[in-house]
């Protein structure tokens, strides 16, 4: 069976990425996805918000069939303009897919695209498609309940001897930026054969993936990644907020970070000082990126995740409060990297 014939091409995969550099590897896949994975010929996507319209755009650009649905009619009618086939229901997309990516706000979302009301699975145990792949960023637990109810679904058509669906869970890394140039992250959970399988379509709308493991720990690192992210933001706005404030120019301050030990992306390529970067939110009055109540968001599913482990974690719970503040204030929308602005330089003004 084809999923079966993938074990063997996962050793193979895997030799061939320590041989090849990234983007001789990444130029290869790109060129070659639509022959690779010509078992998914179409392709559903959900959710078209700043980050799913600039995947699913490139996904129609790598030459996929691509059907959409959002409840945002202005986002369905930019694809509809494109000749995009667009759909009423989360359960259109799946009748007309052989794979559904969703990419969604939280984690009741994606449940509810799932399971509820015409959702993707929709009056009983029968699925049209043999993948769904959800890039959200939402708590594992989720993940790994609806890894187990796809898992526990018929195929309607069965095709390429796939026995049974399979989903994977795959937030991303990059950002809009990223998005928008195809350059994404992948973290995916789920099985190693339905992981490999898909590996094509990441890389139409990615550089690089990374197999986490079992159902769930593609949003678990995902969750890691962004509470680290976080941090670090603080910590580089913390750092140029004091160093404007002793006389020194936040723009020669960064040029000291990124040729020292305090260089991070927060400093090298998201600064968050107006004027220092160009191309990034803060030269933008920090529209646009990644909204600061997503990120709140994200570090309420890390200080969650901690405490269902009992791990302590005083800095986790310390960011979360900062960002919370940050939304209360009225600074939801705006991208994470305002709280430079309006955290600490607000806070040092008053």
């Amino acid at each position: 069976m084809a999923i079966s014939r993938l074990r063997s091409m996962i050793s193979l995969s895997k030799c061939k990425s320590t041989a090849m550099s990234l983007p001789f590897q990444f130029s290869i896949f790109r060129r070659a996805s639509t022959q690779v994975s010509s078992q998914f010929e179409s392709i559903g996507f959900i959710g078209l918000g700043n980050m799913g319209s600039r995947m699913a755009n490139n996904l129609v650009k790598a030459g996929y069939k691509v059907a959409v649905h959002d409840i945002n009619e202005n986002s369905m009618k930019k694809f509809s303009d494109m000749g995009v086939d667009t759909k009423k229901t989360p359960f259109e997309v799946a009748e007309d897919s052989d794979v559904v990516i969703t990419m969604l706000p939280s984690s009741s979302h994606v449940d509810n695209v799932y399971t509820g009301p015409n959702g993707l699975i929709h009056g009983g145990n029968l699925l049209r498609p043999r993948l769904l792949i959800d890039s959200s960023t939402i708590d594992p637990q989720t993940s790994r309940k609806l890894s187990e109810t796809v898992s526990n679904c018929i195929l309607k058509g069965k095709k390429d001897n796939w026995e049974t669906p399979k989903m994977l869970d795959a937030p991303v890394s990059g950002g809009v930026l990223a998005a928008e140039a195809g350059t994404l992250t992948f973290m995916v959970g789920g099985s190693e054969e339905a992981y490999l399988a898909a590996k094509p379509l990441f890389l139409s709308m990615g550089k690089s993936t990374v197999y986490c493991g079992g159902a769930g720990n593609g949003s678990a690192a995902k969750i890691c990644n962004n509470l680290a992210m976080a941090i670090s933001m603080l910590g580089v706005s913390e750092a140029l907020a004091l160093g404007q404030s002793l006389g020194i120019a936040a723009s020669t301050l960064t040029k000291v970070f990124n040729c020292s030990s305090a260089r991070c992306w927060s400093s090298d390529t998201y600064n968050p000082v107006p004027g220092v970067m160009e191309g990034v939110p803060s030269t933008r009055n920090y529209d646009g990126g990644f909204a600061s109540k997503l990120m709140a968001k994200d570090l309420n599913l890390a200080a969650s995740a901690a405490k269902a482990v009992g791990l302590k974690c005083p800095v986790t719970f310390q960011t979360q409060k900062i960002y919370t503040e940050l939304c209360q204030d009225g600074h939801e929308n705006k991208d994470f990297s305002c709280v430079f602005r309006h955290y600490y330089s607000g806070k040092n003004e008053s």
